[in-house]
């Protein structure tokens, strides 16, 4: 860490109360500058904790944290408040294997009272603590921070109806920097927009000297309606007032001069309800290359601090997410019933690139996952063929409208599962664990698993021409192995796997992108006479029931692999066999899947040694399996 002036000396919240306003404008400075040197060696989010410097400081110099609570919403944006809360020392480990995490964890500091990697989320959260501090009759503040580009999913509003009704005091701040991941979209953008390019609430120190003296007067019971009236017709909050918020704002989030008094009166107001405050910052402020940016600066690799410039993978081999965006181009050329669907995520599921050669047939929703699905069901129900591009652990927050309005229905929408499986270092939030078994399990649904970029692209073609039934093919983070990618026009049966390597005694079926690790272990176990069969199943439903016939007829060991929970593929192998009564002593059956427990950020090739799905995990696999094979033979 730099010689600073004043971050030296700040350890906790508790330091920072002992600074005056132009001290902590230059302790913000520093904290900016500390976060970016820290993020050019780790690679992490920039853009979002930038903007909230600022705020971060205000919040943490006003309230008294951790009695406190400070809720940051998705938390990628929290690197300022961990910088300020006891953990400035670890803040090169960002996202690393043992360090500190890229977003809120609770049990990593108490100054994290709420966990939060996906959106949305914090006023739901800090509207239960604010109600349990009623209940225990606890004076003790609530404070909820969350984006613009948070605030067009509908669990935001569910939670304001219901905290404007429940006339319970807690305070949130919208941090409107018109951008989340992407710009964001939708009537909420108009709507803010609205307000900010209108007659500012504070424009003038004048007027904010006279809103802050009548901020106060507006919560005594003497209190007339006419603030109420300059408010509303001023401001144009009329949408926050409605679901009973008392709205201030829109202000300068940059401006402690203007923060710290609001926030001070907010604090110390007996107002009977809920507070919000309404900043405008800039993502990225205080770094002209981050500031330029649109959303290359949200999340960033290891990057120089003078040029701005960002290490590039050193690959030449093309990410799946490219080989995804680009067969659907191809196929969206000829097929003008193709559109495509994203939830805030174009850039991270290639749905950008869709975009710019298709701009009417590309549908970006705003972070609203529900919405996403049942739209895409609309769509299906008029003969077009959407593609709903969402992260495995994205698409879990719709699954009611998976199973409600997709699959009961039966209608052909066809899900692209980006970052199934382990993410690295965005770690358990993030990975995409859950989505073979909770698609597995639904009627009428068809579940592949892409094993390379030309399985992608073969399962691409495929969903194109399944128009009676739901379809979801996943594929992993990161980049494909370099081979050549077949036409557009080459498909795969529906419900059929791919023999490999055909071998003895030993099957190996893989699921997805274990297919790689297969094939490696098949090089150490040859040298220990074991000449496996391996086999791309392709699809988890339906099953290769025949495949699966031969395979658990003609050898002596099973053994199935998944980058996914318990219940997903080898579930259903499982249940297959017990059917047919084949798990008796001709053959011995292994499921190989995630372990029952979230794993941490790490390396990725860290992550998959713990989870036990690397090659020589296998390889141990087959030969502990074989060997309670000969103890079972030895036994009869």
């Amino acid at each position: 860490m730099q010689n600073y002036k004043y971050l030296n000396n700040i350890n906790f919240p508790s330091d920072i109360k002992k600074l005056n306003n132009e001290e902590l404008k230059v302790l913000s400075e520093e904290v900016r500058s500390e976060m970016i040197d820290a993020v050019s060696k780790t690679g992490g989010h920039l853009g979002a904790g930038l903007g909230v410097v600022e705020l971060t400081v205000a919040l943490h110099y006003v309230f008294d944290t951790p009695r406190d609570k400070l809720i940051w919403d998705v938390g990628h944006q929290s690197y300022p408040h961990k910088i300020l809360t006891g953990r400035k020392d670890k803040i090169r480990t960002l996202r690393q294997g043992n360090g500190l995490s890229g977003f809120t964890k609770r049990s990593e500091s108490e100054f994290d009272p709420f966990g939060a990697a996906h959106s949305s989320t914090s006023i739901s959260a800090g509207l239960g603590i604010a109600t349990a501090n009623k209940l225990s009759n606890k004076s003790d503040q609530v404070i909820a921070v969350i984006g613009d580009g948070a605030m067009s999913a509908g669990m935001a509003y569910e939670a304001m109806n219901n905290a404007g009704d429940s006339k319970t005091k807690m305070i949130v701040i919208l941090n409107d920097n018109d951008m989340s991941i992407a710009k964001p979209v939708g009537a909420m953008k108009s709507y803010l927009a609205k307000i900010f390019s209108g007659k500012i609430y504070f424009s003038f120190r004048e007027t904010v000297k006279m809103i802050i003296s009548s901020f106060s007067k507006r919560f005594s019971k003497k209190a007339g309606k006419a603030e109420d009236f300059l408010r509303s017709a001023v401001t144009g909050g009329t949408l926050f007032n409605s679901l009973g918020f008392y709205y201030v704002g829109p202000i300068d989030g940059h401006d402690l001069d203007v923060l710290l008094p609001i926030l001070k009166n907010a604090k110390e107001s007996n107002h009977n309800g809920p507070i919000l405050i309404h900043i405008k910052t800039q993502k990225g402020k205080g770094y002209s290359f981050a500031e330029k940016s649109d959303d290359k600066y949200h999340g960033v690799t290891k990057f120089d601090v003078q040029t701005g410039v960002q290490q590039k993978s050193t690959t030449k081999t093309p990410a799946f997410t490219k080989v995804f965006a680009n067969t659907l181009i191809e196929h969206a050329k000829k097929d003008s019933k193709i559109v495509g669907i994203t939830a805030a995520m174009p850039s991270g599921t290639g749905m950008d690139a869709f975009s710019k050669v298709f701009p009417d047939r590309t549908f970006d929703v705003g972070i609203a996952e529900q919405h996403a699905v049942t739209f895409a069901a609309g769509l299906a129900t008029e003969g077009y063929k959407p593609y709903a591009a969402i992260y495995s652990t994205f698409l879990q927050r719709a699954y009611d409208q998976v199973v409600h309005d997709v699959a009961i229905q039966s209608l052909p929408v066809r899900f692209a599962i980006d970052r199934a499986g382990l993410v690295g270092a965005d770690g358990a939030t993030h990975a995409g664990a859950f989505d073979i078994t909770y698609l597995s399990t639904l009627p009428n649904f068809i579940v592949m698993a892409a094993s390379d970029e030309a399985e992608l692209v073969r399962m691409v073609n495929t969903s194109v021409d399944i128009n009676n039934q739901p379809c979801a093919f996943r594929y992993p983070r990161g980049n494909g192995a370099g081979l050549e990618l077949p036409d557009i026009n080459e498909k795969i049966d529906i419900g059929k796997g791919r023999v490999i390597r055909e071998g003895k005694k030993v099957a190996l079926v893989s699921f997805g992108n274990r297919l790689k690790e297969c094939l490696l272990a098949e090089e150490g176990l040859k040298k220990m006479g074991i000449n496996p069969t391996i086999i791309d199943a392709r699809f988890a439903k339906p099953l290769d029931e025949n495949l699966m016939w031969q395979v658990a007829t003609n050898h002596e060991v099973l053994i199935t692999l998944e980058e996914g929970s318990i219940g997903g593929f080898g579930a259903h192998v499982n249940h297959f066999l017990n059917e047919k009564n084949l798990l008796d002593n001709n053959i011995k059956f292994r499921s190989m899947i995630l372990p029952d427990k979230f794993l941490d950020q790490d390396k990725p090739e860290e992550m998959y040694k713990e989870a036990g799905l690397d090659a020589k995990s296998i390889e141990a696999k087959v030969l502990e399996t074989l060997n309670s094979k000969v103890l079972i033979k030895k036994t009869n």
